[in-house]
């Protein structure tokens, strides 16, 4: 991180960073941004870009300034562009307005930005400073970022286990008379915070069938619900399942051999049928491959992808190296052989990126190597 210069760029960095918070869930396929103008030590405007085609944060910042912003600081979490889409280029207002420095977190990686604003902006006399507080808004912008490196969103696998390392389908423990859940109520509250914090959630059609799940956030104040998406190869669900009750909202991915008559049948329901061939990424010729449907999610807008469902379909991903963060949610529980096993055919390197408990479980957040 820049070491700022005066303790007040800090604090309007930090104002910029929880104002472009405001966009999470609301602005995809944009990022989110965030944006303070300040003159002689005073916060004249405000931004946050709040949806797709509504002006950006820089843009909305500069209008609650009016010419209160000539001479004036910007800081804003994200490079600011320099060309035309929905919206004009952000840094023709800000020259227009007349900012004589602008504080800048992070370079913008897209093809159209990558450095242009800045260009642009030093060509014009605003004296720039990049780097300050760029941890904090590389964490916030994680998916953005690795979607516009990388080609595909972040993937993030979620389990809940059991002190052995076991998971277990939540109708095992019905049959066995006990608690439904493997966690406790902290823990599924923290699910439910990583579904609102995900653009899409993917389960296998096992788990689909399995526990019926709606997949949904609930109980978190949700900006909106995260797509949901089951695999299924050969597209085998029943059209009776709790996600084909919202059109519109599902996508089942499948295999190119998959019946017609079948996608027919899932589509009248209101799902999307996304049918993906065998290719790089592929690493079990029998399921949908992980590379394909994140290169899939990734035209779709979606920067953050959770994956929620079985053991088969966590191992499919951790073999064809997409996983990027794993959160286990360990329960003080055993289960022994009744558990399920799960995790790579090969062995995978990770480092711990936090360790906390949620109630009663503990919880562990493990970044993978690439």
């Amino acid at each position: 991180m820049a070491t700022p210069k005066t303790d007040d760029d800090a604090r309007h960095m930090r104002r910029a960073l929880r104002l472009a918070e405001r966009g999470r869930g609301r602005v995809n396929p944009n990022p989110m941004v965030g944006a303070v103008v300040v003159r002689a030590g005073r916060v004249v405007g405000e931004g946050w870009h709040r949806a797709p085609g509504a002006p950006h944060a820089e843009a909305m910042a500069l209008a609650r300034a009016g010419a209160r912003a000539r001479g004036a600081t910007m800081y804003v979490t994200l490079e600011p562009c320099a060309h035309v889409g929905r919206t004009p280029p952000c840094v023709d207002a800000i020259i227009a307005g007349g900012v004589r420095r602008c504080v800048v977190a992070i370079r913008d990686p897209h093809a159209i930005v990558d450095g242009r604003g800045l260009r642009r902006l030093r060509a014009a006399g605003v004296r720039v400073e990049v780097g300050l507080f760029a941890a904090e808004v590389e964490a916030q912008l994680a998916g953005y970022l690795m979607t516009q490196r990388s080609g595909r969103p972040r993937v993030t696998l979620k389990l809940a286990t059991s002190l052995d390392g076991r998971i277990a389908p939540a109708r095992g423990f019905a049959r066995r008379g006990a608690d439904r859940w493997l966690t406790g109520p902290a823990a599924r509250r923290l699910a439910h915070r990583l579904r609102a914090r995900s653009d899409a959630v993917v389960v296998g059609a096992g788990t689909a069938r399995a526990d019926d799940p709606r997949l949904t956030a609930r109980g978190v104040g949700a900006a909106r619900q995260p797509l949901r998406v089951v695999c299924d190869t050969m597209l085998r669900l029943p059209v009776t399942l709790a996600l084909l009750r919202d059109p519109g909202r599902t996508v089942i991915a499948c295999g190119p051999r998959a019946p017609r008559r079948r996608q027919t049948a899932l589509e009248a329901r209101g799902a999307r049928v996304w049918r993906l061939g065998a290719g790089r990424g592929s690493t079990r010729a029998a399921g949908v491959p992980p590379a394909a449907l994140l290169r899939r999610l990734a035209r779709a807008g979606c920067h953050e992808v959770l994956i929620e469902g079985g053991a088969a379909l966590a191992g499919a991903w951790l073999d064809a190296r997409v996983v990027d963060r794993i959160v286990l949610m360990i329960a003080p529980t055993l289960l022994g052989r009744g558990g399920l096993a799960w995790g790579p055919s090969a062995a995978r390197r990770g480092r711990f990126a936090a360790l906390g408990r949620a109630g009663s479980d503990a919880v562990v957040v493990a970044a993978m190597e690439a």
